[in-house]
């Protein structure tokens, strides 16, 4: 099925291209900090994490929120999830790619991602984490592959691609649930010391993932002719309804016992987020516009008027994605890091080669996720036809 990807218009090429330029770009960058270290970014003794492990938290649930068509068409015989389950996993095949090069490029030197495979400890949260990742990533590509060529032959697929759909469910909820473990199994760190944060990261994941995938099925709409669905897409949108107000109720718990209980460790870092702490209001106007945005689509996604609206649904969309992208990437990460134990605040901002690298690793998922949606299209029209 390969050869369908080097087939195309010239609008096809054009993208290709332009993937191909960002990704050399931050290539080139990416040989300075190989060569200089992690200088070259933003991040500090006080804040080891940065934008790259943002990213990477967010893309892993963008990757899990897959699961939210595998699940309904899997196990449920919701029949109209029918065209869109394969697009479903091959963007958690996209979103798993970027996670890895996001490990990757903030390690600063890659080989060090050999200790967990020449040291492994049980003991270990990233142990896990490296499984359950990897793991997930196979999984979607075999059973996406294997499914798409059997379409394609206008067969049934081989009897051993539905054990693995099964197994992926709970590898979907895994690789977020390890991920939150990563954070919450850090005592000194107050604010992502709560039982609540792998629930709340999952009730992002189910909402993002979903409203990418819709936004992602308007593209392939109009540059194709291939038609995902409006019904499946209307069942999408309650989804993504139900689960961000399921974030937005977690996120009011964590701020209910912070200011209730009045422990200094913890109320500082949402302090920090939603006020300013000692006059370092950094994140203050981005951790509003997270809330205000994902707080108006929950609404716009509750009413059916606006819900069924075809202009407003992915614009509705995007303020989901754009809200849960601030939230838990960098509301996350730098709510996590300030202040520090000692109450220090050392504030952090993503530096010129930072940004660089990581649209990079974007476009390279990216042009992993247009190589596969050209197979999973063209199929589907030849099928079709």
């Amino acid at each position: 099925m390969l050869e369908i990807a080097i087939k195309g218009s010239k609008n096809y090429w054009l993208w290709i291209v332009f993937l191909l330029a960002v990704i050399g770009a931050g290539a080139i960058v990416y040989i300075d900090q190989f060569t200089n270290g992690l200088m070259i970014t933003g991040m500090s003794r006080d804040v080891s994490w940065g934008f790259y492990i943002a990213n990477f938290t967010y893309l892993v649930g963008v990757a899990a929120g897959g699961v939210m068509v595998v699940i309904p068409f899997y196990l449920h015989d919701y029949e109209k999830f029918h065209r869109i389950t394969i697009l479903g996993e091959f963007l958690a095949v996209g979103a798993l790619i970027m996670c890895l090069l996001f490990i990757v490029v903030d390690l600063g030197q890659p080989i060090r991602m050999l200790n967990v495979l020449l040291y492994p400890s049980p003991k270990s949260i990233l142990f896990y984490d490296m499984l359950v990742l990897n793991g997930y990533l196979f999984l979607n590509i075999v059973v996406g592959w294997k499914v798409l060529e059997a379409e394609r032959n206008q067969v049934e697929p081989v009897w051993w691609t539905k054990p693995l759909v099964y197994l992926s469910i709970p590898f979907a909820i895994g690789i977020h649930t390890v991920t939150a473990y990563l954070y919450c199994g850090l005592p000194g760190r107050g604010f992502w010391l709560t039982a609540i944060l792998a629930p709340r990261f999952l009730a992002s994941a189910f909402a993002a993932g979903p409203a990418f995938l819709i936004i992602l099925c308007y593209i392939i709409k109009k540059f194709t002719k291939f038609d995902p669905g409006w019904d499946a897409m209307q069942t999408l949108s309650k989804i993504v309804c139900y689960a961000i107000i399921a974030n937005l109720f977690f996120f009011l718990c964590e701020v209910f016992v912070v200011y209730y209980s009045n422990i200094p460790g913890h109320k500082a870092h949402i302090q920090y987020l939603l006020f300013g702490y000692h006059g370092y209001t950094q994140l203050v106007p981005w951790m509003w516009t997270s809330l205000t945005l994902m707080g108006t689509g929950a609404v716009f996604l509750l009413i059916p008027q606006l819900r069924n609206n075809k202009t407003l649904l992915p614009v509705t969309c995007a303020m989901i994605v754009i809200g849960a992208w601030i939230d838990k990437g960098l509301g996350m990460i730098s709510g996590g890091f300030v202040p520090s134990p000692l109450h220090h605040v050392t504030e952090y901002a993503p530096t010129g080669p930072e940004i660089t690298i990581t649209l990079a690793v974007y476009a390279t998922g990216f042009l992993v996720l247009t190589i596969l949606y050209k197979l999973a299209t063209q199929v589907k029209e030849e099928v079709r036809g």
